[in-house]
């Protein structure tokens, strides 16, 4: 999990000609990316803490992590493991539902051709619905549970875990900007992905990303100086200015609010986004990826008077691109089998992370009729697609191995994966308690097949000459990762579905999805309505109205009705533009729930709240709900 980073800073030097752009084909032959894609999702569902939903695909893992944030007075149950370990680590989880929700916005559409759509969604939520439970106050965000030294001394599948469930945190005295900045980057991109399918939800998570950027900016510093344990594990080399660059990036793009543009053109220089050119792109450094967004942004005519400022973003963005093709003055290692390579232990991450921006920009400049210009010459949008193209079918068994390093794709694929779960019997198959040290003795040092397939993984990955040993203990090249995988699910929709025919500069264009695109979910978790009729019904009308001290007030009568056939439970709306006293629900925030004394709504069945407040009615919106 640990990583080295090289950072270099240049001064620009890329003059961009404006060329006539092409299409790469949309038909793509050997592999079946649908099928790469549709297994993907699976691992999404492995990697699940909490309880799980009654439609969970993956039946050998089962509820974990119960207790998660009980003894620190706070509900952390939820979200995602990050690898082959049973610890939540809030900065890759929340990077992780960043590049899902990029993918989601980029290739939704062909992600619906595939059938795919609906688990690509759930699994964003799944992500987000534990990112606002570690939300609970504007400058109070929890960004670890559990922690790696003790987790590793043991060898437990989730579901037997005895290891240390604390609760890490930080606020004003003890800041975290990185972590922060990358959630609020996560709610921002989430709160488009679901604009559409369910606008309470949406705004929900807008709101949570206004304050987490307000928090990263205010109070600045590194989060693992303020949570230590995560120092071995996720330590941010990169600092917390990319964090900043990119959250802000994210909420222009949720709210086409000018701030949050002016912010990128005012900081672009003092926090690194048109200094620092890389040659890498993941959870710890964001530069690539803000710089390519910006790039969009300038393509697309947003640049304003900041337009100079974002054509050095843009610079560094195509540097990126240069990079990787090995075109550029500083070029990424490749294998002899042509792998990019940067380092030993999951080595992965950057290929799939690099794969995405070099395909999407690829569709950026095709929309804008442009050409990519490198220190060797002008090269197609097309040639970058092929890249791409070419490091996913490594990963899926075009390399001198010919082995597919996404378990369960292919026939010869890595058997002995390092990951607890999947290493570990089923407690579905035999509950006898796996202890801590017993895990070590009995199954990680067993020199077989695991006993559960952790299909869609992405595994670490080759050596620098092509080379894998299969082997659990060879946690460098064997254990897999949720955000190997996120900006993977994106890439494979693209190769799968072609190009999306709309431009890609545009609004975002998500497709309609039907009802039972979404899952309902047991009582800990949320469902979510889709686009069409939902069956809570909200009415609300002024039933009075006064003059106090000059003031207008009006009393407002609001209408919770179950229009469906089943009891209704586990209610969370969400109510904007309030600003007085509520009477009949019970409030958490900007949340608010049935009252105490009601459990369920019967079918047909409606319950009355009333607020007062001295302005129009209020927004109502429904963001999750149960029918039992």
């Amino acid at each position: 999990m640990a990583k080295s980073v090289s950072i270099m800073r240049i001064l620009p030097s890329v003059t961009l000609f404006l060329l006539a752009g092409a299409f790469l084909p949309s038909a793509f032959a050997a592999h079946d990316y649908a099928q790469a894609l549709s297994k993907s999702f699976l691992f999404f569902e492995a990697q699940r803490s909490g309880y799980l939903p009654r439609n969970q695909r993956v039946q050998w893992r089962g509820n974990s992590g119960l207790n998660d944030g009980k003894f620190d007075g706070v509900d952390l149950v939820g979200g995602y493991y990050d690898a082959g370990d049973n610890v939540k680590f809030g900065l890759p989880m929340a990077f992780t539902v960043t590049m899902m929700s990029w993918s989601i916005i980029e290739y939704g559409g062909q992600m619906a051709a595939a059938g795919e759509l609906g688990h690509a969604i759930d699994a964003v939520k799944w992500g987000t619905d534990y990112l606002i439970k570690a939300h609970p106050h504007p400058y109070v965000l929890y960004g670890e549970v559990g922690d790696g030294d003790t987790d590793h001394f043991c060898w437990q599948r989730p579901e037997d875990m005895t290891t240390s469930r604390g609760a890490y945190r930080i606020d004003p005295n003890s800041p975290g900007s990185d972590l922060a900045g990358e959630t609020a980057a996560a709610m921002a991109a989430a709160s488009i992905v679901f604009r559409r399918y369910n606008p309470g939800y949406s705004t929900e998570l807008l709101n949570h990303a206004y304050q987490l950027f307000d928090f990263a900016d205010k109070f600045r510093g590194k989060y693992d100086s303020s949570i230590t344990v995560a120092q071995k594990y996720y330590r941010s080399v990169s600092g917390y200015a990319d964090e900043l660059l990119w959250a802000a990036a994210w909420l222009y793009k949720a709210t086409n609010n000018q701030y949050y543009l002016s912010y990128l053109g005012n900081n672009g220089d003092s926090l690194g986004g048109t200094g620092w050119a890389m040659t890498e792109f993941g959870w710890d450094v964001k530069y690539a990826g803000v710089q390519t967004m910006v790039a969009q942004l300038l393509m697309n005519g947003q640049g304003g008077k900041y337009a100079m400022v974002f054509e050095k973003y843009q610079e560094k963005a195509e540097f990126f691109m240069c990079s990787c093709i090995g075109k550029g003055t500083q070029n990424t290692q490749r294998t002899p089998g042509g792998l990019i390579y940067r380092q030993r232990w999951n080595n992965m991450q950057f290929v799939t992370s690099a794969s995405f921006l070099m395909t999407v920009y690829s569709d950026y400049l095709t929309s804008a009729r442009k050409y990519l210009r490198c220190a060797s010459g002008v090269v197609a949008p097309s040639e970058l697609l092929n890249f791409a193209k070419s490091q996913v079918d490594y990963i899926l068994g075009d390399n001198p191995r010919a082995t597919s390093y996404m378990v369960g794709y292919g026939n010869n694929y890595p058997r002995q994966v390092h990951h607890r779960g999947s290493s570990i019997v089923s407690y579905r198959v035999d509950p006898s308690f796996v202890s801590c040290r017993g895990g070590y003795a009995t199954w990680y040092s067993r020199k077989a097949s695991d006993p559960n397939v952790l299909t869609g993984a992405i595994v670490g990955g080759p050596d620098a000459y092509d080379n894998f040993a299969d082997e659990r203990n060879n946690y460098e090249q064997t254990e897999p990762a949720t955000y190997n995988s996120a900006p993977l699910i994106g890439v494979l929709a693209r190769l799968h579905g072609g190009h999306s025919g709309f431009n890609q500069l545009g609004p975002v264009e998500l497709p309609q999805l039907k009802q039972s695109d979404f899952v309902q979910r047991n009582p800990d978790t949320n469902h979510t309505s889709g686009s069409g009729a939902s069956p809570v019904d909200i009415s609300q009308e002024m039933t009075n109205s006064w003059v106090y001290k000059g003031k207008t007030y009006y009393r407002y009568s609001a209408n919770i009705t179950n229009k469906s056939s089943k009891n209704l439970s586990n209610l969370k709306l969400y109510i904007s533009k309030l600003y007085g006293p509520v009477w009949g629900l019970t409030r958490s925030g900007d949340s608010f729930f049935f009252p105490s004394w009601i459990n369920t709504l019967a079918a047909g069945k409606s319950i009355e709240f009333v607020y007062i407040h001295s302005g129009s009615p209020a927004d109502i919106s429904v963001s999750s709900y149960n029918l039992v």
